[in-house]
C-alpha cells in the first residue's frame, strides 16, 4: 500500500490530524479514584493522560452554587472520614477542612408513600453499635480492598439480614441503613459489602465527627486538580480501542475526543471506572477479564436538589415503613429529605435495584415530598444526578469460589491496574487510601 493511500485512510478515520502522544501512565476515568491517581502520579514525576467521558472531573462529587446567596451546596459526596490521606489530599490544594460534629436531635420518620409517621426503632442502639464494631474487628483485612482469606469466613457471605439475626444486631439496622444508601436491598446484601461501607472508620466518624470542606464546596478539589492536570485531561472522551499485548514496550490506546481520534502509547494503564462490561466496551478484554467483570451486578443511587415551599423550616425526614422488617422502606424509594444551607432548598436521595429514568425518579421524589408539604405546590428541581452503576457486587457463592482473589490477581496483569469503589467501597476516603496503596505497589514494581 502506498504512503499516500495510508495517509488518506488515516484522514478518513479521523487519525491524521492527531499526533501520537506518549505517557508513563494513562488513567481511564476522572472520578474520585482516577483524579487522585493522576494528581499523585504527577507528584511522583510520572507523565499522565486522563480519559474522562464527561466534561468535568469528580465523578459522584456534585456541587451546586446558589448565586442568590453565594452559597455552595454539596449534594453528591458530602463528608469524609478523618484519615491521613484525606487531610493530605485537601492540604495539597490548600482547601481547609472542618469537623462536622455528630448530629443531634431526632429527625422525622415518615412513610413517604402515605405521609404516615413511623415510630423510632426499638432497643439499645449504643449496645448494638458496640456489638457491630466488635464484629468488624474480626476482619482487619477488610480495611483496604478485598484481601480475603481462603476459605472466606461464612459470616461475610451471609445475607445481612441473617447476619443481624445471628448476632442480635436488630437495633442498629436503622442506623446502618441511613449510612449504607444506594446498595439496593440491604438485608439481602452479603454482609461483606455492608462491612466495607459501614466500616470502623465510619463508626469512628459517627462518634467523633466527619470531615467536610469549610465552605461546603467539594467541587473545589476537582477544579484544583483540573487546573494542575490541564492539557493532560481529555474531557468528553472515551476509549475506542486498546492493544495491551501487541507491543512489548507499550500499551496502545485509541480514544474518541470532541476533536476527533487521538492515539496514546503508554507504559501502564490505570482503569478507574466501574468495571462493567458495558463500561469496558473499548478495552481488549481477554477471557479471564470478561469472565470476572461479567459477574458484577449493581444498584442505582440518585441525588437531587429541590426548592420546596410549604415545609416547616429545617425539616429532615427519613423514609421508613410501619409494616416492614426493621421499618426499612421498600425500594425503589426515597432515602431522606434534608435541608441545605440555602433557605427552601432541600437535598433528596433515592435508591433502586436497577436503573430508573430521570423522569420516573423525579416523579417519585415529587410525590413523596408532597406528602410532607403544608401546601401542594410542585417541587422545583435545580440539580439532579444519577449515580449508576452503583455498588458493584457479586453473589455469596461467587465470593466463596475466590472471586476477589482472582480479581486482585488482575492488578498489574497486561500492564493494567484497577481502582475505584468496586475494589474497596463507595467512599472517597477509602478509595483514596486504596489508590495510594496501589500507587505505592506500582512504584515498587518499576
Amino acid at each position: 500500500m502506498r504512503v499516500g493511500t495510508v495517509i488518506s485512510l488515516l484522514a478518513c478515520l479521523g487519525l491524521g490530524s492527531a499526533q501520537v502522544i506518549t505517557r508513563d501512565v494513562t488513567v481511564i476515568g476522572g472520578g474520585s479514584a482516577g483524579t487522585y491517581a493522576a494528581v499523585n502520579l504527577r507528584e511522583r514525576n510520572q507523565t499522565v493522560a486522563v480519559i474522562e467521558k464527561s466534561g468535568r472531573l469528580g465523578g459522584h462529587t456534585d456541587t451546586y452554587f446558589d448565586s442568590a446567596t453565594g452559597t455552595y451546596v454539596d449534594f453528591g459526596v458530602i463528608y469524609y472520614e478523618n484519615l491521613t490521606v484525606v487531610r493530605n489530599y485537601f492540604n495539597h490544594f490548600g482547601i481547609p477542612l472542618t469537623t462536622v460534629p455528630p448530629s443531634g436531635g431526632e429527625p422525622q420518620r415518615i412513610d413517604f408513600r402515605s405521609g404516615t409517621p413511623v415510630d423510632a426503632s426499638q432497643g439499645n442502639v449504643s449496645d448494638a453499635l458496640s456489638r457491630y464494631a466488635a464484629q468488624l474487628l474480626k476482619y482487619p483485612y477488610l480495611a483496604v480492598g478485598f484481601d480475603l482469606p481462603d476459605p472466606v469466613p461464612e459470616d461475610l457471605t451471609l445475607p445481612f439480614g441473617e447476619f443481624v439475626q445471628k448476632h442480635d444486631l436488630g437495633s442498629v439496622v436503622d442506623v446502618i441503613f441511613s449510612y449504607a444508601q444506594g446498595v439496593g436491598d440491604l438485608l439481602q446484601l452479603p454482609t461483606i459489602y455492608v462491612m466495607k461501607y459501614v466500616s470502623l472508620e465510619v463508626m469512628d466518624a459517627m462518634q467523633n465527627g466527619f470531615l467536610q470542606t469549610a465552605n461546603h464546596n467539594n467541587g473545589a478539589l476537582y477544579v484544583g486538580a483540573a487546573e494542575q492536570l490541564a492539557a493532560d485531561i481529555f474531557f468528553n472522551s472515551t476509549v475506542v480501542s486498546m492493544d495491551r499485548d501487541g507491543d512489548p514496550d507499550w500499551v496502545h490506546i485509541e480514544i474518541q475526543t470532541p476533536d476527533g481520534r487521538q492515539s496514546i502509547r503508554t507504559k501502564q494503564v490505570i482503569s478507574a471506572i466501574p468495571p462493567t462490561l458495558d463500561n469496558l466496551d473499548g478495552y481488549d478484554l481477554d477471557e479471564v477479564e470478561q469472565g470476572l467483570f461479567g459477574l458484577f451486578s449493581s444498584s442505582a443511587y440518585y441525588t437531587a436538589l429541590v426548592r420546596v415551599d410549604g415545609l416547616p423550616a429545617g425539616t429532615t425526614a427519613f423514609n421508613r415503613a410501619n409494616e416492614t422488617q426493621y421499618n426499612l422502606p421498600p425500594l425503589p424509594g426515597v432515602y431522606v429529605l434534608t435541608p441545605t444551607a440555602v433557605p427552601g432548598l432541600y437535598s433528596i436521595l433515592y435508591g433502586s435495584e436497577g436503573f430508573i429514568s430521570e423522569e420516573d425518579v423525579k416523579d417519585a421524589m415529587s410525590q413523596a415530598i408532597q406528602y410532607l408539604q403544608v401546601n401542594g405546590s410542585s417541587p422545583d428541581y435545580v440539580a439532579y444526578e444519577a449515580h449508576a452503576p452503583f455498588e458493584l457486587k457479586v453473589s455469596p457463592d461467587v465470593i466463596d469460589m475466590g472471586f476477589y482473589r482472582e480479581l486482585n490477581a488482575l492488578q498489574g496483569r497486561r500492564r493494567t491496574y484497577y481502582t475505584g469503589a468496586a475494589f474497596d467501597a463507595h467512599d472517597s476516603s477509602r478509595i483514596w487510601r486504596f489508590t495510594e496503596t496501589l500507587l505505592q505497589n506500582m512504584q515498587g514494581k518499576q
